[in-house]
């Protein structure tokens, strides 16, 4: 059972992702070639791969890719390898689908992984990608949201947990995009002030206990307690759609939110 379903702020990203898969799917039904960037535990890959002729998943700590490679070994269009976002091996126009979530923020330098992400693109082809949002709700981390009037100082906590050293402007990423020579299709605020008050503080605290390589680092040492998930949706997920859609009817007004969603296409040549 995949009990991060429950947690409203992955429940909202995994349903962003799962309705863009659905609403770009080019005329023939299917996507050629995917490519899932930073894949981790291989929880989306099911759900990308559903969607795609060939999927190819990967992610830069050989560990996750061995979990990912045995949790999803039944589906049988999915292939799995090391490698680094920043320097993709792959050769130029290569997929015409890209979904990267939560990734962004871990590279060390976002703005080349665009570029790298714009190389490997095909004319035509989409990318859905998520990150944390720098312009996150007061409700989800008061304390950084504090140090922030002050400096760029923060805690290791709240926004900046899940081994989040910096967090992503919106306006910053569309900049890159277009440099990269990417449209910006759609961009989404997800989570706002209601799921940034349910989640304060204590989602990061359960992911250091329970995941593996909670910092989501290069090489990670293993831990002692495992919380690893199958692909299957807990019923209880129906609770969180509650929350989420009571969330976004009364905080649409609001810019802040705990996340981004971005659909991206290179421009047809």
């Amino acid at each position: 059972m995949n009990y991060k379903l429950l947690f409203p702020t992955y429940r909202n990203r995994y349903r962003f992702v799962q309705e863009r898969l659905a609403r770009y799917l080019p005329p023939s039904g299917k996507f050629d070639r995917g490519l899932s960037l930073g894949t981790g535990e291989g929880d989306y890959d099911p759900m990308i791969a559903a969607h795609c002729r060939e999927l190819v998943a990967c992610d830069i700590n050989p560990d996750d890719v061995a979990f990912a490679k045995k949790l999803n070994r039944h589906v049988p269009n999915v292939t799995y390898r090391v490698e680094n976002a920043l320097s993709l091996s792959f050769p130029d126009d290569h997929f015409d689908l890209i979904v990267s979530v939560e990734v962004m923020e871990h590279v060390g330098d976002p703005e080349q992984m665009t570029r790298e992400m714009a190389r490997v693109l095909q004319p035509g082809g989409v990318a859905i990608l998520t990150f944390p949002s720098l312009h996150f709700p007061f409700t989800y981390d008061p304390v950084n949201r504090v140090l922030s009037w002050f400096g760029d100082s923060h805690i290791a906590q709240g926004a900046y947990a899940f081994g989040h050293e910096y967090l992503i402007a919106g306006s910053d990423f569309c900049r890159w995009a277009e440099k990269s020579g990417l449209e910006v299709v759609e961009s989404v605020g997800l989570s706002r002030y209601l799921v940034g008050l349910l989640e304060m503080y204590w989602t990061g605290i359960v992911q250091r206990l329970f995941k593996a390589n909670a910092a989501n680092l290069a090489e990670a040492r293993a831990r002692r307690i495992k919380l690893r998930p199958t692909t299957k949706e807990p019923a209880l997920a129906a609770l969180t759609d509650a929350i989420l859609w009571l969330d976004r009817t009364l905080f649409a007004w609001g810019k802040a939110s705990v996340g981004h969603g971005f659909v991206l296409r290179k421009p047809a040549r």
